[in-house]
């Protein structure tokens, strides 16, 4: 498990964005070699991304890098390029546009042929994107398909395109439809959980509508996401404290768990905490609180 609040997207094409998503606040940065990044500066950004890897203080981050598309004629070179020159100072890859199970598992057994080369003593980690329909009929078994796997992307702007969703429902705001992407978001966080793995939603395009933001962090969050995508860093905060419990949540979990375990000792299935009924089940929902706190150091 790692923290995922907020996971910043930053174009590995451009220094000094690459500098300032080092110093950021994000729980994780994808360096970006897809849809940031354009044709003819691709193998360029590939350089600046090894060289800000293992040259830039990243403190506690996470470090992660988004490859092209597996259909494209770069996503080896991205893989075989980055993770060979970076060395041990990457984290993850994240596969965009991911359509089935055997997408992961290509990645998957390419890692294991250059960290075999390398002698690398810790395995690189996976992030699939699903932004594609064809994902959605396959989400389980994509979820499934490889231990390095640690998360699901909700990537609403091309899954969008993908299922030909009217463009005016992309940032969750169409009166018709006031969730529009409720569906998607829900079978991704019940097939990531199945899995044991993370869900985390994907990027709000308007960077200048921080309550627009907020929204979509909390929808997601109802859900079971844990985190969300930044792609400025004035998002970092709202996604940070959003998907983060209170110190009163805190509290209460600790408290409940205490009581509970304290009862059970004395042989009672359901006690009374604070005027509220406890049982088994509020018991194991208060577990993802207590785990956050856990890994915030809280």
């Amino acid at each position: 498990m790692r923290l995922r609040r907020s996971e910043l997207s930053t174009p590995g094409s451009n220094e000094y964005m690459l500098r300032k998503a080092a110093a950021s606040q994000a729980d994780l940065v994808i360096l970006d070699l897809e849809d940031a990044v354009s044709p003819d500066a691709k193998g360029e950004a590939r350089g600046k991304i090894v060289e800000a890897l293992t040259t830039l203080d990243w403190g506690k981050k996470t470090r992660a890098v988004r490859i092209n598309n597996l259909e494209s004629e770069y996503a080896y070179q991205d893989i075989i390029t980055v993770v060979e020159e970076a060395g041990e100072r990457l984290d993850i890859l994240i596969i965009p546009k991911v359509k089935a199970a055997r997408d992961i598992w290509w990645v998957d057994v390419l890692l294991t042929q250059i960290e075999k080369r390398l002698h690398r003593t810790r395995p690189i980690r996976l992030e699939a994107f699903i932004e594609e329909v064809e994902a959605m009929l396959h989400i389980e078994e994509i979820a499934r398909v490889s231990p390095r796997l640690e998360a699901l992307i909700f990537g609403p702007g091309d899954y969008s395109a993908s299922q030909g969703v009217d463009s005016r429902g992309i940032d969750g705001s169409f009166e018709i439809y006031p969730d529009t992407w409720y569906y998607a978001r829900n079978k991704i966080a019940i097939a990531a959980r199945a899995a044991g793995i993370d869900a985390i939603d994907g990027a709000y395009a308007n960077f200048k509508d921080p309550e627009g933001y907020r929204r979509e962090c909390l929808r997601a969050r109802a859900l079971g996401f844990v985190g969300k995508w930044a792609i400025h860093p004035s998002q970092l905060e709202i996604a940070n404290q959003v998907f983060a419990p209170t110190a009163a949540e805190i509290a209460e979990a600790r408290a409940i768990d205490q009581a509970y375990r304290e009862a059970q000792a004395r042989g009672v299935g359901a006690i009374a905490v604070n005027g509220k009924m406890v049982d088994a089940a509020i018991v194991r929902s208060i577990q993802n609180t207590l785990r956050k706190a856990d890994l915030l150091g809280l």
